[in-house]
């Protein structure tokens, strides 16, 4: 099952970030196989990896010693958005891939004019090029709250916000969603949380399902009905520098995958046809 070209073909350029501070929930997972999915069903997708560990680059198979140009020096303005892109080997999926020499950056970026913008300015070029280049273009954040995740906030239209099915999962993400507020505030208008994403769902265990069903009472129609299972084959997808659904397209974690990209062009065709003001993208009560 994937998702239909004709949900494709409608689907709004956007830009988003996939988000949480905490790390090991399966952020970089999401964004590896969501941007496969989107460019399976014909979409031209770029991912980029905004990470110093560079975990979404090592998951699409791109070299360490080929990893610069990349973010580092799109975000710092020191090579221009081609020279910073690779192919891979997925039809429609481009990367700018992350070097250790992002860590840096949090520094470098202090005392730069209109610093928290840097990467909203290099993706609003004068001629428009990124946005009609991509239908979609997702931002992969590290696992941290400084300057380099606000850039991708700044940048990006919404959230996407992978949480894994523990019982701290909601206590993690408060201070993102503070974050996002105060952002959507003083920086950005347009930021909202366009979704959460259950991960690392284990169906067998009755803590899994109590958080999933706190998780649904406390965020509503914000939490994606797709959960991604635990599952063997998500793991060692990124060992051999694949998509986990180009390693293993029938296991449990592809077809989850699959779903999800199925409802977040669904979600996002459904929100750009509804007035502004009548979208809500605050959690449920």
């Amino acid at each position: 099952m994937t998702p239909s070209s004709s949900e494709s073909a409608v689907s709004p350029r956007q830009v988003f970030a996939i988000a949480n501070q905490k790390g090991g929930v399966g952020k970089t997972t999401t964004a590896i196989n969501l941007a496969t999915a989107l460019a399976a069903v014909g979409e031209q997708v770029l991912l980029v990896d905004l990470d110093p560990q560079g975990n979404a680059s090592t998951g699409l198979g791109i070299a360490r010693g080929d990893r610069s140009p990349g973010s580092y020096e799109f975000l710092l303005g020191l090579a221009p958005l081609q020279n910073c892109l690779r192919q891979t080997q997925i039809p429609g999926l481009a990367i700018m891939p992350a070097s250790v020499s992002l860590a840096g950056a949090e520094i470098e970026l202090i005392d730069m004019e209109r610093r928290e913008h840097r990467l909203d300015d290099a993706l609003a070029d004068p001629g428009g090029e990124v946005r009609r280049q991509w239908s979609t273009i997702l931002i992969d954040c590290p696992p941290s709250l400084g300057l380099v995740t606000l850039n991708a906030l700044v940048a990006v239209d919404a959230v996407l916000v992978p949480l894994q099915a523990e019982f701290l999962a909601l206590e993690g993400i408060g201070a993102l969603s503070n974050t996002i507020d105060r952002v959507k505030k003083r920086l950005n208008p347009r930021l909202h949380i366009a979704g959460v994403v259950l991960t690392m769902v284990d169906r067998r265990m009755t803590l899994s399902q109590q958080v999933v069903a706190d998780v649904r009472t406390h965020f509503g129609d914000l939490v994606f009905g797709t959960t991604i299972p635990r599952n063997v084959r998500i793991a060692e997808a990124p060992s051999h520098g694949l998509p986990v659904l180009i390693y293993d397209n029938a296991c449990a974690g592809s077809q989850a995958y699959i779903l999800l990209a199925s409802e977040f062009i669904r979600r996002r065709r459904e929100a750009t046809q509804l007035p502004s003001d009548q979208v809500s993208h605050e959690p449920t009560p």
